[in-house]
């Protein structure tokens, strides 16, 4: 206003303007920055270093047919088993009633789409098994999952013994999320040495943020005795604490496995 420029003006003034434009800019980057964390946290986080995926599929049973369809299983899914892996098979005794549970293992999806070719033109598969097993089924549902990076694909340590299938619903966000806190609360009931742990999933297609946990234990009473010991473990209690602030949701069921199931 009065014809002065900034080099009229006193050296004070000039590194005062200086130091607020440079807090502006600091500022500026704190909030970028804040905001790709927060994009960071709802991204999936890390997985496997490899492309493949498992395949949960779960079928509704008609309950009058439950054991034909068990019969059906055992005497023909060996036609299934020729064309892909078959991690799983399982039936619930507890937690949900006339529903199986089967996982399948895929290199990748051009796998997935190459045996679900073949398996549309297996004559004896659809013939033998398909066209009468799909009358007895009331819903199929099926999931894409990756193993988290942090655990491998286990095996119970002898067969007979039964399987907890725990499916949590977590907040949005994935494992870069609340995946630290998950696999502290997983590790906990792991070194408690009641139980056995056989993987841990999370879903990339279904409903996302579902994680599936299998556990195998000896019986229900021995995980029953093992789970009552683990709530008086102060490690335990302190770890599901920490982790629970990120869980919506938990369902339990209890598996047995069928004969054709690898994992037995």
């Amino acid at each position: 206003m009065n014809g002065r420029t900034v080099l009229d003006q006193p050296l004070g003034s000039c590194l005062r303007r200086a130091r607020m434009q440079t807090l502006a800019v600091l500022c500026w980057k704190e909030l970028v920055f804040s905001q790709a964390l927060v994009l960071a946290s709802l991204a999936t986080g890390p997985r496997q270093n490899n492309s493949i995926f498992y395949e949960i599929r779960t079928y509704d049973i008609k309950p009058s047919k439950m054991k034909d369809f068990v019969e059906m299983v055992n005497k023909y899914f060996h036609l299934r088993t020729a064309h892909s892996e078959l991690v799983g098979f399982w039936s619930a005794e507890l937690g949900a009633m006339n529903k199986v549970v089967h996982i399948w293992k895929y290199d990748n999806f051009a796998h997935r789409t190459a045996v679900r070719h073949a398996l549309a033109n297996d004559k004896d598969w659809q013939g033998k098994f398909i066209s009468p097993a799909l009358p007895l089924i009331e819903k199929q549902h099926n999931e894409v999952a990756y193993l988290v990076p942090w655990c491998q694909l286990g095996k119970p340590p002898k067969e007979g013994g039964v399987y907890e299938w725990v499916t949590f619903q977590m907040k949005p966000g994935g494992p870069a999320l609340w995946g630290e806190a998950f696999q502290a609360a997983i590790n906990a009931h792991i070194n408690t040495g009641y139980t056995k742990l056989i993987s841990v999933f999370h879903t990339e297609y279904g409903l996302l943020n579902t994680v599936h946990v299998i556990w195998w234990n000896e019986s229900p009473d021995h995980r029953a005795a093992g789970r009552h010991s683990a709530h008086e473990d102060a490690r335990v209690v302190a770890a599901v604490r920490d982790s629970v602030r990120f869980l919506e949701s938990q369902k339990n069921v209890l598996l047995i496995p069928l004969e054709c199931s690898p994992l037995k």
